[in-house]
């Protein structure tokens, strides 16, 4: 039974990772059309969206690292 929940568990955490990549996809779509709106500023909204992408990305690897604690370490 234990066993069962853990692997249910760490099912469930993984969701997260496909809430990390759809948020990375919106990082990148909100991207492309800043600069087709302003093309000067594509610098400053590059940096930007790279650090949102880290964010996102960094949800997902805590997910997934839960997912991996959830099975092997309790």
């Amino acid at each position: 039974m234990i066993e069962a929940g853990k692997y249910i568990g760490s099912g469930l955490s993984t969701i997260a990772l496909g809430g990390a990549a759809c948020g990375a996809g919106l990082v990148f779509s909100a991207l492309i059309g800043g600069v087709a709106r302003n093309p000067s500023l594509r610098s400053e909204l590059f940096g930007l969206s790279i650090l949102s992408f880290a964010l996102c990305e960094a949800i997902g690897l805590f997910s997934y690292i839960f997912a991996f604690l959830l099975i092997f370490a309790f």
